[in-house]
């Protein structure tokens, strides 16, 4: 039976372009969802922090999907570190909205924590169940970053009273259903696995001479790509040091590196400087953030695609990159370690051992025909695993579990407007 649901995403809203300090995954995974569930058949609201005066409450640009924006805190640009003191106003003023146009919904589906807050004072208030993506956890992240973990130390006991009375948990690869158990004692019949997709029409190889030759990038090169938010943790450090011991033995390689929102950004100048210290700047690009449907040029581009974090809840370009049918060398960790199948698709690594790295550099370098088939096996896998019509498809299973019954839609007014997120209109599949 097809649902009415709302998705919450406090800080990042699918008009938020990827690739920036606070806006990855999370961002792709709440629009794809919401379009694929559309297409099942589903109506979907989603409602994110209004952080931009600009744009009215409502917008809607497609049959089945709404994008409501909700007052808490100023209407700003805040770092999601320090919105924990806005959650009372989201949630007092998302259930005023929906009170005022007399809104019902089936299940609410919470992502991250500041959501799930949301989430549970709707159950509260109005007895509608929740469920909840995290995309990622205090208390491993608090492991993995120590002092540098900015959120503050309430988000722990929000995650935990979140589990407690959660109608349902979305772990999104089996560390996650592990991390959840162990250090949350989460009820294991609670949680369900349900991977993050990739979009196929989006994500496809385009031939890796006429990408090459797009962007300008050597034609004979062993070509490395990096790709994502440019933060310590995504280990870019790690994928610049592989590339000066690469060189080292004598293979002929470019990296390029694509992420990051401003040259003048800390973490940008200090990879930089790396890079000239390593006298490697000559074969290094910093390309910057890239428009969603130009990303595909540069994982065809690529030899390999390599994402070695110190961890990662998941990680979505991954996918990305074996959509394109580019092999991925990644950290034996959280998602990675699910969505690539070594030696299949890919290889994995521990975390910041450049030395491992480089030494794969220079055995995939002498052999097309792996790559090849690694490129050929990883597309067969995102097929297989993770579409999102297959993901959306899992979701409403669960959702059907937690309400078995559907509410009438109740209609409001909207602003419909064409807006484009990452250069193309938002929602159109």
């Amino acid at each position: 039976m097809n649902k009415r649901i709302a998705l919450i995403s406090d800080h990042a809203s699918p008009l938020a372009a990827p690739g920036s300090v606070d806006n990855g995954g999370q961002n792709i995974y709440v629009k794809e969802l919401a379009i694929e569930l559309a297409m099942q058949g589903c109506i979907v609201d989603i409602y994110t922090r209004w952080e931009n005066s600009a744009l009215p409450q409502v917008l809607k640009s497609s049959k089945n999907i709404r994008l409501i924006h909700i007052k808490a805190g100023p209407k700003k640009c805040i770092p999601k570190e320090q919105l924990v003191p806005y959650r009372e106003s989201f949630a007092e003023n998302m259930i005023t909205f929906m009170k005022i146009y007399g809104i019902r919904y089936d299940v609410v589906h919470a992502n991250f924590f500041i959501s799930a807050y949301v989430a549970m004072r709707i159950k509260e208030r109005m007895a509608i169940p929740y469920v909840i993506t995290f995309h990622a956890l205090g208390k491993v992240r608090r492991l993995h970053q120590g002092n540098n973990d900015l959120f503050p130390p309430e988000r722990i006991q929000m995650e935990q009273l979140a589990i407690n009375q959660a109608d349902a948990i979305v772990a999104e690869c089996p560390q996650d259903r592990q991390d959840l158990l162990e250090h949350y004692d989460a009820p294991a019949d609670k949680i369900t696995v349900i991977p993050c997709g990739v979009n196929i029409k989006t994500f496809f190889n385009t031939g890796k001479k006429p990408s090459r030759a797009r962007l300008h990038i050597p034609a004979d090169d062993f070509v490395i790509l990096q790709l994502g938010r440019m933060v310590p943790r995504k280990g870019i450090e790690n994928v610049i040091r592989a590339t000066a011991v690469a060189v080292k033995k004598g293979v002929k390689c470019h990296l390029v590196i694509v992420g990051g929102t401003a040259a003048n950004d800390a973490e940008h100048l200090r990879l930089k400087k790396l890079c000239e210290d390593l006298h490697i700047n000559d074969i290094v690009s910093f390309v910057g953030q890239q428009e969603q449907m130009e990303l595909k040029y540069y994982y065809s581009a690529a030899d390999v695609f390599v994402s070695t974090p110190w961890y990662e809840p998941f990680g979505i370009t991954p996918l990305e990159a074996m959509a394109c049918e580019t092999p991925v060398i990644g950290s034996r960790v959280g998602g990675i370690q699910f969505s690539v199948k070594e030696p299949e698709t890919g290889l994995l690594v521990d975390p910041e051992q450049p030395q491992a790295v480089a030494e794969i550099f220079e055995d995939l370098s002498r052999n097309n025909h792996l790559l090849d088939q690694m490129g050929k096996n990883g597309l067969e896998r995102v097929k297989l695993m993770f579409t999102w019509k297959r993901i959306a498809h899992e979701m409403q299973l669960m959702y059907e579990m937690v309400c078995p019954t559907a509410v009438t839609e109740i209609s409001f007014p909207v602003q419909n407007r064409q807006v484009q997120y990452a250069g193309i209109p938002l929602f159109k599949s």
